[in-house]
């Protein structure tokens, strides 16, 4: 044991009951897990069988194969929505209980006897332990962007069969076993980052191609998440105070649980509750007031300035005093609101509109996105199923905060199951909406206009020519009927009333308090309007629509937001440790060093502060012209993860476990490489697009305002392209290098811990449980645990 460790557990005793009665039965006792000294740290995990279990199991089972039967064999009738909760929370609990239980014990074998780096370095800023419940909220804050509201929303043009299956097939083999796999190899390597591990494991040729791919993608993720974010708040005095009322009181939490009631993390979490409840009230006051709201109304510009300086302290900050207690804050709203959502669809029981596939699944012409089924589908839903950057979160920020080993599954497999529940809520909310009101709020402008074709009229209404627009799509409703736009709400009687066509919209738009819905591209705009349908359903009724529609765009904002400023963080490590690979930079791979910690926490926020400026100053412009590659290059870099997983599960000597990283891995390059061939070459091909592009400008038919945005279309696909083959072919080289490892592991036979960069073992002073709950037995060994550290403290004491 080191004296670092020694005295972190002295530092803060865990709270708990002095009192100790040896009341373990003897099965129980043989799974405790002590130290030299006798103190216990840790319960062995077991799966314990009885005949309750077994049949809540098999009911849960039985249950999802039901559901999962309707959704897959169901066409020309109407479905229930609840059915997706149902085959969602069904096969989650399944996969959670047995699969990845599985991984756990077969390949990352995890030992509560061994310290985390949380333990090991305890430095009070970087490395400092957090509670299991607060950092799962931590790391589902890290992890949740845009993508799980937005990518399912536009995935639905498709049907609901193939976007229900990857969100839930994909997550359980694939998203959710990157993220646990990746926390697990991080955490047993000090909490190095993604290309620190690369450059460890693969040597410096590798680690530095994934280096400089993790900060380029990381400052475009930032700041494309920064700018959906920002377009959001800009003009919602409401999102902008009671977000901002978030840091205050996360400052408060963190103070609190720190100095005033360490460890008392149930009474954090009141006081952080109901302040976060006055919060949103209060917003919504703010909101309406004719007084107030100008003050929070600020422009776009504001926005990236206040979102920089924060985000820079943020990173900068210890993350026990911000960041820590702003994301379990933003969590606790955002799980809460997930909770209420599934109320509201069990009392509403919208019914589907969407068939299983609709005629645009056959096509590549939506749109929503354009390309085929496959691979755009699967780039599309993103973080729902599997994210590169959940890599990125996964090593170099959680695992520097872990307790103990076997909390692992929880926080990274866990966490990546409820994101994925949020895409299942977000799906449900496309399919539950008429299609005609669907694609009037999710096409362009031009689309509309192309797509209506004859019907189109310059002095309609856009409401109009949204109508004629999906009019002349051939696209059929649940019942094989052609799609209609429709509308249900209240006349001026309050009767029940369906609106349709051009009146269904105008009559939506009312309701929401909008101007217009048409062209409200992006699929947040649609998530907002099924959400608030849900929420209506029995919180206000028809006449609250407007309220929760505004308060669901304050939502998105929040959830997009977290990832902002955790990314921020991560990328600060991520710099830190590719600089210390240079001889006379070393001194920056260790984040414990105040100056390192500043620079490159500058640099992180500089990278994608400028693009968003950029981006909110010229709409062609900064982030605004890379946002095309972000999805592509995000599932780029989870390849590059499952890569560097199976590199360590084979160095590890599991090598007959490394088909659980190598199937989703296999399965992901076949994705990313088709479209990022497709995006490079042929009819869809960014340089495709340049050339149109260039044709348009040397006809001399455009002009002006016109001429400007296509001169800037084109330089905007030129570098869209020449980044694209730049991805592909570092990310080519570096799954070559991975392969080349691999095989060279295998062929030498010199596998084991030596063989890798893992820390060697240190002995765990602490105890903390393993899941959200605490079992009876993690209970009784929390009270040894306590009774045993006040009677070894007073020894040393008395000693003294």
């Amino acid at each position: 044991m080191t004296n670092v460790a020694s005295s972190a557990a002295a530092q803060a005793p865990a709270p708990g009951r002095l009192e100790f009665e040896n009341d373990y039965t003897p099965a129980e006792a043989e799974r405790v897990i002590r130290n030299s000294k006798g103190l216990p740290v840790g319960v062995r995990p077991k799966m314990v069988w009885t005949w309750p279990k077994a049949l809540l199991w098999a009911a849960i089972a039985i249950v999802g194969a039901i559901g999962w039967s309707i959704l897959a064999v169901s066409r020309g009738e109407q479905i229930s929505a609840i059915w997706f909760v149902i085959v969602a929370l069904c096969s989650y609990a399944i996969a959670y209980r047995f699969y990845a239980y599985y991984i756990q014990m077969k390949i990352m074998r995890t030992d509560d006897a061994n310290a985390t780096p949380a333990e090991r370095v305890h430095d009070g800023a970087n490395f400092e332990r957090a509670d299991r419940r607060v950092l799962f909220g931590q790391h589902f804050a890290g992890i949740s962007g845009a993508g799980p509201l937005v990518g399912p929303i536009l995935a639905a043009q498709m049907g609901y069969l193939p976007s229900v299956l990857w969100i839930i097939l994909g997550v359980i083999l694939a998203g959710a076993v990157q993220d646990m796999l990746v926390l697990w190899i991080s955490a047993k390597r000090r909490g190095r980052s993604l290309g620190q591990m690369a450059t460890d494991e693969m040597g410096k040729f590798g680690g530095m191609i994934l280096s400089i791919f993790l900060v380029v993608m990381t400052a475009i993720a930032m700041a494309f998440l920064a700018l959906v974010a920002i377009k959001a708040m800009a003009s919602s005095p409401w999102a902008v105070f009671s977000i901002g009322m978030t840091i205050p009181i996360a400052l408060l939490m963190g103070c609190y649980q720190r100095f005033l009631r360490p460890g008392r993390v149930i009474e954090t979490t009141l006081l952080g509750f109901v302040l976060l409840v006055l919060d949103i009230v209060a917003g919504g006051y703010i909101a309406d007031s004719p007084v107030l709201a100008p003050i929070f109304t600020l422009t776009a510009p504001q926005l990236v300035i206040a979102l920089v300086i924060y985000s820079f302290a943020a990173a900068a900050l210890p993350h026990w005093l911000l960041v820590t207690p702003r994301d379990y804050l933003s969590t606790l709203m955002k799980i809460g609101t997930l909770v209420l959502l599934v109320i509201g669809i069990l009392i509403a029981n919208p019914s589907v509109q969407v068939p299983a596939l609709t005629e645009l699944a056959f096509t590549s012409n939506g749109p929503t996105f354009s390309g085929d089924l496959f691979p755009f589908l699967f780039i599309t839903i993103a973080c729902g199923a599997l994210s590169g950057f959940h890599g990125a979160v996964s090593s170099g920020l959680t695992p520097k905060a872990v307790e103990k080993e076997n909390q692992i599954r929880m926080i990274g497999y866990g966490s990546m199951l409820v994101e994925s529940f949020t895409a299942v809520i977000a799906l449900i909310a496309a399919i539950t909406l008429s299609q005609g009101l669907y694609f009037a709020t999710n096409m362009s402008a031009a689309q509309i206009q192309a797509t209506a074709g004859e019907s189109y009229s310059a002095e309609a209404s856009p409401e109009a020519n949204a109508v004629a627009a999906t009019e002349n799509m051939q696209v059929s409703d649940i019942e094989g009927e052609q799609m209609t736009t429709t509308w249900e709400s209240v006349d001026e009687n309050g009767d029940p009333v369906v609106y349709e066509g051009e009146e269904a919209l105008t009559k939506a738009a009312e309701d929401l308090g909008e101007q217009s819905i048409v062209s409200r591209t992006g699929g947040a705009t649609t998530f907002a309007m099924g959400m608030a349908n849900f929420l209506k359903s029995y919180l206000g009724g028809q006449g609250s629509l407007g309220f929760w529609y505004h308060f669901a765009i304050m939502f998105e904002a929040l959830f997009i937001l977290t990832t902002v400023d955790n990314g921020t963080r991560v990328a600060r490590y991520q710099i830190g440790e590719m600089l210390a690979n240079v001889k006379r930079l070393k001194k920056f791979g260790d984040p414990t060093w105040k100056p390192g910690n500043i620079i490159t926490t500058l640099v992180a926020t500089a990278l994608w502060g400028g693009l968003l400026w950029m981006g909110v100053a010229d709409a062609n412009g900064g982030i605004n012209a890379m946002v095309p590659i972000f999805g592509i290059s995000n599932q780029l870099l989870a390849a590059a993860c499952l890569m560097l997983v199976t590199v360590c599960v084979v160095k590890m000597g599991r090598a007959k476990y490394a088909w659980i990283p190598v199937i989703p891995l296999v399965w992901d390059v076949a994705v990313t490489f088709t479209a990022d061939f497709q995006k490079i070459f042929g009819p869809l091909s960014y340089f495709t697009t340049a050339a149109n592009y260039r044709a348009q400008i040397d006809s001399g038919a455009l002009e002006g305002e016109a001429l400007a945005n296509a001169r800037a279309a084109l330089s905007n696909a030129y570098l869209d392209g020449v980044l694209s083959v730049f991805f592909l072919v570092m990310m080519g080289v570096f799954l070559i290098v991975g392969i080349v490892v691999v095989a060279k592991t295998l062929i030498s036979g010199k596998v084991g811990v030596e063989t890798t960069s893992e820390e060697p073992f240190v002995e765990s002073q602490w105890f903390a449980p393993s899941g959200l709950v605490a079992t009876k037995l993690e209970k009784k060994v929390q009270r040894e645990y306590s009774a045993k550290l006040h009677e070894l403290a007073q020894n040393a004491e008395a000693a003294a």
